[in-house]
């Protein structure tokens, strides 16, 4: 069989004070248009489709228009359950009549494990929630970590398991050493908001949803397909795309991908305000992306925002490479590095950096050196 698996829609998301929802709807049609080229046996949705519990109206009735015209217009089932942005029980209303047009939507975290059945491949649904409720669900005092409750969880599922059939696991979770971005809200301090990639064994596939880059892991069964666009600007240099998965009865299968690209791309400019302003340069360039600027020059400069959007008019986010390497500069130069033993002229290269930002080279240092000689001349005993 034949099913596609997307995650992290994120419905509503304000990305520097801008509303996706326009650019999300744009994408789910080209996405709705791929479902009805591939004709697949069901879609997975790994949760997140919305980007806050309370969701924005707009992005409810987007939800409500691509589900209705996926699961009714082109008689698709769909498997989704609730991500950690979602409101489980929002998600769940009119969960029990949605399964008659085989849309199955699983919000809330109960006490029933059992798979639903596609076309020969059986889906777990394991909807997102917090150790401290599978901790009540099992009366188990002994689940503390997100890795404590799936391992209690999918427990659980094995009691059903046939290894012989083929069995797909639907989940939202940080696999541990999965690489993450700056869009992803963590679940929790430290270690213990992950999942160790060994409690996946007794499936075939594992669709996850929650980090937002299809190959923020790279393992053989366990598969993450990203985020529906680009949220933040460390996903810039992501190709976002959803995962065709043809699977035989036993389990075994071969996935590829299919991008999805919207009008308006999320991309970085570096360079000097001069140069990005020149026509030979931004005719060259598509100027109406989202786009994160970091100018290379020094000093003050009499409103770049404004000058830049006369040509880039969505630049969403302006920085200065000069005052992030004061920053990191002003970091590297704390007590501590004063009470070492450092001579004078090394504190005072210390110093420079911290207030220009310039490099302190031979010739500055030269000159410097007279000056501390001197000094230290002038104050010494006759």
């Amino acid at each position: 069989m034949k099913f596609i698996h997307t995650a992290d829609w994120h419905l509503g998301k304000l990305v520097h004070g801008v509303y996706m929802t326009e650019h999300q709807r744009e994408v789910l049609k080209q996405f709705v248009a791929l479902v009805e080229e591939e004709k697949p046996d069901a879609v997975v949705i790994a949760g997140d489709l919305y980007d806050r519990s309370v969701p924005p109206i707009d992005a409810v009735n987007l939800l409500d228009e691509i589900l209705f015209k996926l699961n009714v217009e082109l008689k698709t089932p769909i498997v989704s359950i609730a991500g950690n942005h979602d409101s489980a029980d929002r998600l769940s209303f009119g969960s029990s009549w949605y399964k008659h047009s085989q849309f199955y939507l699983t919000g809330k975290l109960t006490d029933s494990f059992k798979p639903v059945h596609i076309n020969g491949v059986n889906f777990y649904l394991l909807p997102y929630a917090e150790p401290g409720v599978a901790k009540e669900l099992f009366d188990d005092s002994s689940i503390h970590t997100h890795h404590d409750a799936m391992k209690a969880l999918i427990g659980r599922m094995e009691e059903e398991i046939n290894p012989n059939e083929a069995n797909v696991f639907v989940g939202h979770a940080f696999v541990t050493g999965g690489e993450t971005c700056e869009s992803e809200r963590l679940l929790s301090v430290g270690a213990s908001g992950s999942v160790g990639a060994e409690l996946f064994a007794p499936f075939s596939y594992t669709a996850l949803g929650h980090l937002h880059s299809p190959e923020a892991i790279r393992h053989e069964t366990i598969k993450y397909s990203g985020s529906l666009l680009k949220y933040s600007f460390s996903e810039a240099r992501h190709k976002k795309s959803v995962s065709i998965i043809e699977m035989e009865s036993n389990g075994t299968f071969s996935i590829r991908k299919r991008e999805l690209a919207p009008s308006k791309d999320m991309r970085e400019l570096e360079g000097y305000l001069e140069e990005l302003l020149d026509p030979s340069f931004y005719e060259k360039q598509k100027s109406d992306d989202y786009l994160k600027v970091t100018l290379l020059d020094e000093g003050a400069i009499i409103d770049p925002m404004g000058k830049l959007r006369q040509v880039y008019p969505h630049v969403m986010h302006l920085e200065k490479k000069a005052d992030l390497v004061d920053q990191k500069n002003k970091q590297a130069f704390s007590i501590g590095d004063i009470r070492k033993k450092k001579s004078e002229l090394d504190l005072f290269e210390q110093f420079y950096l911290e207030m220009t930002s310039q490099d302190f080279n031979e010739d500055k240092k030269s000159v410097v050196a007279g000056v501390i000689d001197s000094a230290v001349k002038e104050e010494m005993p006759v």
